[in-house]
């Protein structure tokens, strides 16, 4: 009998912080939908304030993405690979491929997968873990 007490109270106990986890759940999910509702409304005056002032918003803006550049850290601009593959030696490292301009601050997940579309497409081959050779084009 002694047992069943000692569950029952454990069972009330456990049903009590579930009903506080759902109702702090239920005032958070509240409180992020007015957040997401305000933060529309500064959205939509954001872009009367810039049709006032005569500029264009551009779609990356609203994204996040506008920061990051400004800040220097992701370049603007798409990269040419064909152009940065004419620019490396014969033989070359991923290290060498970063040399190029405008490579610098790029990720290495970007990196390889430059090199892999060469490989890919016949412009590259792996000679061995970390070095490449460029093919003779085929023209």
């Amino acid at each position: 009998m002694q047992q069943w007490k000692s569950s029952s109270s454990s069972g009330l106990a456990i049903r009590q912080v579930r009903r506080q986890a759902e109702s702090a759940l239920a005032k958070l999910r509240k409180d992020v939908r007015a957040l997401d509702r305000e933060l529309a409304q500064l959205r939509r005056g954001e872009v009367l304030l810039a049709q006032l002032a005569g500029s264009k918003l551009q779609k990356r803006a609203a994204t996040g993405r506008a920061r990051k550049s400004a800040r220097g850290k992701v370049p603007s601009g798409r990269i040419d690979w064909k152009d940065v593959l004419a620019q490396l030696p014969k033989q070359f490292k991923a290290a060498n491929v970063r040399q190029v301009r405008g490579l610098a601050a790029k990720r290495p997940s970007e990196i390889f997968a430059g090199i892999t579309r060469w490989i890919d497409a016949g412009s590259v081959k792996r000679k061995a873990r970390g070095q490449y050779e460029k093919r003779a084009s085929r023209a």
